[in-house]
């Protein structure tokens, strides 16, 4: 069974359209209006019936479906049966005008191009025709939409054994409206013979088979017209036109292709470049990391000095600061200044709680007014180990961290120990 032409949807009000489109490959042909007194015309209330049935005879409705004006024309046979002439859509004519250009679909379709309410109307070839109008000096604004269309009672897709192509077909749309398994490789793979070598290239006027294992029908007996698509087959000149149209297209495609997979490759290297220096990074602070520190001690804390050392004054039972204060908050980690051994970890006194280590090379670093401790006496600690927190245990008039380095376990040997920690490689 021959497909005619391409199924709609309807309007929410289900009322039939007339299935009117144009069956070539090329553009549609503006053809010149003539009077409409044809043999094949019908009465003004013969088209009013019509148009009660396609679109409940409102003759500017717009649904957005595709198919405009009371008789429901499709732009393309709108065009191709002269209705440019009065106005840019069939829904922006009037309907004197609308029934102009129905008179010609009527005249070179025959009744079916309205296969369900030219029956209900009695629509018929013959009887007497509308007086011709006059062109429109200017469109009316189109309405809007009135309704989501959908698919009509009508539609017979999946259903036909062959389809005849018209203006504006390819195989994958074709495949999409007769739900073809397989999609448009199997239609073309069912077709090949008809199609040729490029799936792209198809014609209007060719019989495909869209049921693949139907009977093909005869090679000599003409295609069937389909009536709900209008218009003249393309010329030679039209096919060319597509032809190279088509070619055009594939050489776009063909070049959009040839950058993408450009974009794709200058990203990929891209990645590849921020892979290598992310590798090289992590390789140099490895290797950072493995190579011996210049620095053989450690900061006691990451802040900066207070009261320095040797400074004078009544507070102190020397008559002057006995080491170096960093003003930092309760809480603050507390790291060993050199490697060693503890050999204090508790109460000291005045000193609040207190930390104090002897170092490989003999001398003593001492930590106080700690508010915790993490290490325990005779305990062996790395530069830069925490061993405490910081706090304002002790005498002391506020959070910091007294630090102090002696010649020997007892106070009054102390020395200066900023330029101690200066001389194990820390800048402070």
């Amino acid at each position: 069974m021959a497909v005619r032409g391409r199924h709609r949807r309807r309007q929410q009000s289900r009322i039939n359209r007339a299935s009117l489109t144009v069956t070539a490959g090329g553009a549609g042909l503006a053809l010149p209006l003539v009077a409409a007194g044809t043999a094949d015309a019908a009465s003004a209330d013969t088209w009013a019936k019509v148009a009660a049935c396609e679109s409940s005879g409102d003759w500017s409705i717009n649904t957005g479906n595709g198919y405009y004006g009371g008789l429901q024309f499709k732009q393309s046979t709108w065009e191709a049966y002269g209705g440019g002439a009065y106005a840019g859509r069939a829904d922006l004519a009037s309907k004197d005008q609308q029934i102009a250009v129905a008179e010609k679909v009527l005249d070179g379709q025959g009744p079916g191009a309205w296969p369900a309410c030219s029956q209900k109307a009695g629509l018929t070839r013959g009887g007497p025709a509308p007086a011709a109008p006059e062109a429109a000096p200017a469109p009316r604004p189109a309405k809007a939409p009135a309704a989501t269309p959908t698919t009509t009672p009508q539609s017979k897709a999946g259903t036909a054994e062959m389809y005849t192509v018209v203006r504006g077909d390819t195989l994958s749309q074709i495949a999409e409206e007769q739900r073809v398994k397989g999609g448009w490789q199997r239609l073309y793979q069912a077709n090949r013979e008809r199609v040729g070598t490029d799936p792209d290239l198809i014609v209007p006027g060719q019989r495909l088979q869209v049921k693949p294992g139907a009977a093909t029908p005869p090679k000599d007996r003409p295609a069937p017209r389909a009536k709900d698509r209008t218009g003249p087959e393309p010329t030679g000149k039209q096919a060319a036109e597509k032809a190279a149209a088509k070619a055009a297209e594939a050489k776009k495609a063909a070049e959009a292709k040839k950058a993408e997979e450009a974009r794709k490759a200058a990203a990929a290297k891209k990645a590849e470049e921020a892979q290598k220096a992310a590798a090289k990074k992590k390789a140099e602070e490895a290797k950072k990391v493995s190579a011996p520190s210049t620095a053989r001690f450690s900061s006691p804390v990451d802040a900066g000095t207070g009261t320095p050392y040797r400074a004078s004054g009544a507070s102190w039972s020397k008559g002057y600061h006995t080491g170096v204060d960093f003003p930092v908050p309760t809480g603050t980690s507390v790291k060993a200044a050199a490697s060693g051994t503890v050999v204090s970890a508790g109460w000291g006194g005045s000193y609040g709680y207190q930390v104090v280590i002897k170092h490989t090379d003999g001398k003593y670093s001492q930590y106080a007014h700690l508010s915790a401790l993490t290490v325990r006496s005779g305990q062996s600690v790395q530069a830069g180990q925490r061993i405490a927190r910081s706090g304002s245990t002790g005498n002391s008039t506020g959070p910091h961290l007294h630090f102090e380095v002696r010649t020997g376990p007892g106070f009054g040997s102390d020395i200066d120990p900023l330029a101690y920690l200066r001389g194990g490689g820390v800048k402070v």
